[in-house]
């Protein structure tokens, strides 16, 4: 369970909440459109795994994946929860395992093996950070892939799940 700094943080988690609660229906009905999205994420980034994610109250909710057999995660496995924290910035970690504010996180540790990730916030129409748009590789990177491709995905998640 997150524990909030201070009131105003607490609010703004709630209002954020009414929002993934408002998107969950509208995701669900355009759920081929977004799995298109991250199979083509995935080959923009050459990665075995991509997703839209979404975060609600205590877990990441998979509206979307490629290489992924799972539909959910509890939110402290969740790389994508830290993504929502800065919604105008993408995450990019080259190597989760070498990185000590990831390295312990359970999706790291074990199946998948995060090694590699890469995240882009997916916002409202209101400002509220749903979710994100990531792709992983179990190998550590060098380089981060063309985030301005994967921005371009993520806008267009963002329009699906806003409706």
């Amino acid at each position: 369970m997150q524990h909030w700094a201070t009131a105003d943080e607490a609010v703004l988690e709630q209002r954020r909440q009414i929002a993934v609660d408002a998107a969950r229906q509208t995701t669900t009905e355009r759920e081929v459109e977004l799995k298109r999205i991250v199979n083509q994420a995935a080959a923009v980034a050459r990665t075995p795994i991509a997703s839209v994610s979404i975060i609600d109250r205590n877990r990441q909710w998979i509206a979307a994946g490629h290489g992924l057999d799972i539909t959910e995660t509890p939110r402290s496995a969740s790389i994508c929860s830290r993504v929502i924290l800065r919604p105008g910035e993408p995450l990019v970690i080259l190597d989760a395992r070498a990185d000590e504010r990831y390295a312990q996180i359970s999706t790291v540790t074990h199946a998948p093996f995060v090694r590699f990730y890469a995240g882009i916030p997916l916002v409202n129409r209101a400002g509220y950070a749903l979710g994100a748009l990531c792709v992983i590789d179990t190998v550590p990177r060098e380089e981060a892939p063309d985030l301005t491709a994967l921005g371009r995905l993520a806008r267009e998640a963002e329009r699906l799940i806003s409706g």
